[in-house]
C-alpha cells in the first residue's frame, strides 16, 4: 500500500520532523483552533457554480448570473455575511471577468491531483485539492481561491508549488507554471512561477522523508516559530525540560510496505 503525502503533510515534516511523527506516525489528535468555515464554503461553492454551471455559448456571463449562482448557498449565512460575499463576488466579477474577451472554461473546477513517487523503494501516493486549473499558451494556472481578511501567503507555498509541478505533470502531461492566489475580500491577487527547482525540491524532500520511514531513525525536533503553537510541547524535550511520555491514545508507528522490484 502506498504512502499517503499531501501538501500539508510535508510542509509539517519540513517545519518539524518530530512533530510529524507525533501527528502523522503515532496519530495524536490536538484540539482545532478553527471554527465551521461556513462563510468560505459558500464563496467557494457559488465560484465553482459560476464556471460549471455557465453553458458558455455566450461569451460572458451577465453579473446576474453571479448573483444568481450566490442566492443558492447563503441559507446558513448571516446578513452581514451574505452581503460581504456578495461584494467579494461583485468586485472579482468587475476585475477578472467584464474586461475578458469571453470566459474561458477552466480545465477543472474544484478538483483533485494525485501522483506516485517512488523513493528507496517506498511507493508515495501524493494528493491535493485545487479550486479551479486553467490552461496557459505554455502549460497551466492553479487558481485557489482565499477569503481570510489578511493577505498572507501559506508558508507551505514552496511545497505545494513542488507537488502541484509533480502531480499535474503526471495527470495532464503537461507542466505547472503558475500558482495564483486569489483573495477575494481585499482584491488582491498573488501569482508564482513555478520553475523546475520546486520539482527537484519536493523530490528531495520526500527522499529524505523515506530514509526516516526505512530506518526508523529520530525524528529529531526543529526549533522555530511554529513552536508557540505546537499542540506537542509537552512532549517535545527541546520546549519541555521534562517531556511527558505519548499517551497510551497513541497508536503504533505505521509499517511501511517496501515496493521492491521484480527480478
Amino acid at each position: 500500500m502506498a504512502y499517503p503525502l499531501s501538501a500539508t503533510k510535508l510542509q509539517t515534516y519540513r517545519q518539524c520532523p518530530q512533530a510529524y511523527y507525533f501527528k502523522h506516525e503515532r496519530r495524536l489528535t490536538v484540539p482545532s483552533a478553527f471554527g465551521s468555515p461556513t462563510f468560505g464554503k459558500a464563496i467557494h461553492r457559488a465560484l465553482a457554480q459560476i464556471y460549471q454551471d455557465w453553458s458558455y455559448a455566450d461569451p460572458l456571463p451577465p453579473l446576474q448570473w453571479f448573483a444568481d449562482c450566490w442566492q443558492q448557498h447563503i441559507s446558513e449565512l448571516k446578513e452581514s455575511q451574505i452581503h460581504e460575499g456578495w461584494q467579494a463576488l461583485e468586485t472579482y466579477y468587475h476585475q477578472y471577468v467584464a474586461p475578458q474577451p469571453m470566459l474561458r472554461k477552466p480545465v477543472g473546477i474544484e478538483g483533485k491531483i494525485q501522483a506516485s513517487f517512488q523513493v528507496s523503494n517506498i511507493e508515495f501516493a501524493l494528493s491535493g485539492r485545487y479550486d479551479r486549473l486553467d490552461w496557459l499558451d505554455d502549460g497551466l494556472e492553479l487558481i485557489d481561491y482565499k477569503t481570510s481578511k489578511t493577505v498572507k501567503p501559506p508558508e507551505a507555498i514552496d511545497v505545494q508549488l513542488g507537488l502541484y509541478y509533480l502531480a499535474l505533470e503526471q495527470t495532464y502531461h503537461h507542466a505547472l507554471k503558475r500558482l495564483s492566489l486569489l483573495y477575494l475580500r481585499s482584491n488582491q491577487c498573488i501569482s508564482y512561477e513555478v520553475t523546475p527547482d520546486h520539482l527537484e525540491q519536493i523530490k528531495d524532500l520526500i527522499g529524505d522523508l523515506a530514509l526516516k520511514l526505512r530506518s526508523d531513525q529520530d525524528w529529531h525536533p526543529q526549533e522555530g516559530s511554529q513552536c508557540d503553537r505546537c499542540g506537542y510541547r509537552q512532549y517535545c524535550s527541546a520546549q519541555t525540560p521534562n517531556p511527558e511520555p505519548l499517551p497510551q491514545t497513541a497508536k503504533p508507528p505505521q509499517k511501511v510496505q517496501l515496493a521492491l522490484p521484480f527480478l
